[in-house]
């Protein structure tokens, strides 16, 4: 490795160089702020005097394959790009003699020593080559009759700096001037420095990377030029667009998927390195761009059936990412022709009930990430296989139980009925009216586009400001009426005259031009129908609501029996109080599987996995002095502790502790080791069985 400090120009100076970023690399993403942070820096320099301006490193490696003096570019690509706008703006403005410059040759010279090769032809002269996509549209700006792409992050930043320079907030040739007083440090690796260790490490001043960045690096940089190009080509470009450039969150998904276990944010890119370390480049790459594909039709539909794409864009509009995982094998499912798309169907369908009738009796969202990891491991150990998949997975979910249950009819319709609905997050109440308006019509209404665009809002039968007349229509009991239902959903309807209906009386609100009677939409036409909105009606339109509820969001039957009794298993992410009056027999950690007679073996053999990973913490806890709820139950002295038991190099523990302890203690361990709660799971009885 060689370094030394350098002035920026001086880098980009000769013809002949070219600067390659290569496929690894992520697409151009500063934004306009980034961009105004560095000229409004350019001007200080000049308003200020200065003869440097630091401005960061940049790494690369020469690549003797190249035909020029190449260098690819490891770190520094954001400012090395976009400088390169910058100096194209200024070049392209005093071209069009929308500036001016005092030195007649600058125009010239910031063209022909920094940004092309003049020699070469048209094609092959720009001499900083960026990936794929951002090339295109960097190219386009070189040519005046080209259609640029507005889309791109190059094409907006350029027309930043077309608008800042024209402001001459500094002259043109103060400008020249500033940028030729950056320096930079200059590192250019040798043959045998590890490009892939000096990219993890380095501190760069710019955007930090994202952990689907780290991952295109971690496989694509130790290949070969050609190598590289082709993967990127056939390969990772392709990821990219299927997953809408959300590598990251759906790397995580197929880790959850290939690992079983959530990995945290920011561990997504050692787990994958974990994950990969013995696997071939492509046959890793070529199951990613698998999986990628059926990502993108978890993210935008595109099936076959309306049906399910209608169902896809409803549980993306609730945000219901977590079963993203589940559903990504439910998809590999039907490639491998072991269900069919109408079971596919089916399946999405009774997740989304489940995941809304959860919603409505307001049971745990956190739940929901354990259990749609599991669950596909939970329906192939039914019998050790795929088939009758389907009946497996309904049997699967209508056997949870306490937090993790699928809600009744009757609760479900209690709860409904109660819930002030018009208080729920406004995702949830706009998929309630959604599914009330179009449930069992092909005359369906694009609801969300109307309330997107606020055409649609929110109506209350019985108006927020009661009045005279409608305390009168209410009766002496209006109060108790007015708080009890002005928020559920049967006083609840959509609109797109909200302001003309106000609080105007029931019966103006139904016969007045585009009232309820001349409504387009269903719900308003049953509303329609009745001559007063008292509380009588307001229960009416509750049961016929609450029995069109079940017809929507229908609770699962299925005739599937297990061979074995099944138990219900819980994590650390679960309550203490779950674990009270249950036996475990047995627990996996890990995904590996250890038989135990009562919760002291758990505890004892979970204390020695742990200590056998990383000693410090535990013999931090069992040699301080402090008084704290955790270190209380640890000591190196056993007698200390009432009922001492060693589990390894002397160190002890309290093991006369109640079921809830021993939890609370091993959750806060797993917190202090950074550990994830869902990586110990337990597997319990009932005492009586």
């Amino acid at each position: 490795m060689k370094g030394q400090e350098i002035k920026f120009l001086k880098f980009l100076e000769g013809s002949s160089k070219r600067f390659v970023i290569p496929v690894y690399q992520r697409n151009y993403d500063w934004k306009i702020e980034n961009c105004k942070q560095l000229y409004d820096d350019l001007i200080k320099i000049i308003k200020n005097h200065r003869k440097n301006h630091f401005f960061g490193s940049v790494v690369s490696v020469n690549n003797p394959d190249g035909q020029f003096e190449e260098y690819l570019i490891i770190d520094g690509q954001q400012r090395l790009t976009t400088v390169s706008l910058l100096l194209l703006a200024m070049k392209n403005l005093m071209e069009r003699n929308l500036v001016s410059s005092t030195n007649p040759n600058l125009k010239q010279r910031i063209f022909e020593e920094y940004l092309v090769d003049k020699w070469q032809p048209q094609e092959t002269r720009i001499k900083l080559k960026p990936v794929k996509n951002d090339n295109t549209a960097f190219g386009k700006l070189f040519d005046s009759k080209e259609e640029p792409i507005k889309e791109s992050n190059l094409t907006t930043n350029y027309n930043y700096f077309l608008e800042r320079i024209k402001k001459q907030e500094i002259s043109i040739d103060e400008l020249f001037d500033a940028i030729c007083k950056l320096e930079i440090i200059s590192i250019i690796l040798n043959n045998d420095d590890d490009p892939q260790l000096i990219f993890e490490s380095l501190n760069s001043t710019g955007l930090d990377l994202s952990e689907g960045d780290k991952i295109r690096n971690f496989i694509l940089m130790g290949l070969s030029a050609k190598e590289q190009e082709d993967y990127y080509e056939r390969y990772w470009n392709k990821i990219e667009k299927c997953t809408g450039y959300e590598v990251t969150s759906f790397i995580r998904d197929y880790l959850t998927v290939q690992m079983q276990s959530i990995p945290s944010q920011r561990k997504i890119y050692s787990s994958f390195k974990d994950y990969a370390e013995n696997l071939e480049t492509k046959d890793l790459l070529e199951n990613l761009l698998v999986y990628a594909k059926r990502y993108e039709m978890l993210k935008n539909g595109g099936t076959e059936n309306k049906i399910l794409n209608a169902c896809i864009y409803r549980l993306n509009r609730l945000e219901t990412t977590v079963i993203r995982p589940f559903f990504l094998e439910v998809l590999r499912l039907q490639d491998e022709n072991k269900i069919s798309a109408q079971q596919v169907t089916e399946i999405f369908s009774i997740t989304e009930n489940y995941i809304f009738r959860r919603t409505i009796c307001d049971l745990p969202t956190n739940a929901l990430n354990k259990i749609f990891m599991l669950l596909h491991r939970e329906i192939t150990k039914y019998d050790g296989t795929e088939e009758n998949y389907l009946e497996k997975f309904k049997y699967a979910l209508f056997s949870k139980k306490e937090k993790q249950r699928f809600p009744k009819d009757d609760e479900f319709v209690k709860c409904f009925s109660e819930k002030q609905v018009y208080e729920m997050n406004a995702k949830n109440k706009i998929y309630i009216l959604e599914r009330f308006e179009n449930f069992g019509t092909l005359e369906d209404k694009d609801i969300y586009r109307h309330v997107d665009e606020g055409t649609y809002s929110i109506e209350h039968v019985m108006p927020q400001h009661l009045n005279g007349s409608w305390k009168d229509c209410l009766g002496i009991d209006f109060q108790r009426i007015y708080e009890t239902y002005l928020h559920r959903i049967a006083n609840l309807t959509l609109t797109a005259y909200n302001s003309k209906y106000s609080d105007k009386p029931f019966e103006e609100k139904k016969t007045m031009k585009n009232g309820f009677i001349e409504s387009g939409l269903r719900m308003n036409t049953y509303i329609a129908k009745f001559e007063k909105w008292t509380e009588c009606e307001i229960i009416e339109r509750n049961n016929y609501l609450m029995k069109k509820a079940l017809e929507i969001w229908q609770y699962p039957q299925s005739d599937f029996i297990p061979n074995e009794k099944q138990f219900d298993s819980y994590t650390l992410e679960d309550d203490e109080d779950f674990f009270t009056g249950k036996k475990i027999f047995k627990f996996a950690y890990k995904k590996t599987e250890f038989p135990v007679e009562n919760w002291a073996s758990m505890e004892t053999k979970i204390l020695q996995q742990i200590y056998s990973e990383e000693k410090s913490i535990l013999m931090q806890l069992a040699s301080s002095n402090d008084e704290t709820a955790l270190s209380y139950h640890f000591s190196t002295d056993k007698s200390k502790l009432r009922h001492p038991l060693e589990f390894s190099d002397g160190v002890y523990f309290e093991r006369n502790t109640s079921t809830s302890m021993k939890i609370y203690i091993l959750k806060k361990l797993f917190e202090k080791y950074d550990y994830d709660l869902s990586e110990l799971v337990f597997y319990l009885r009932d005492e009586n069985e």
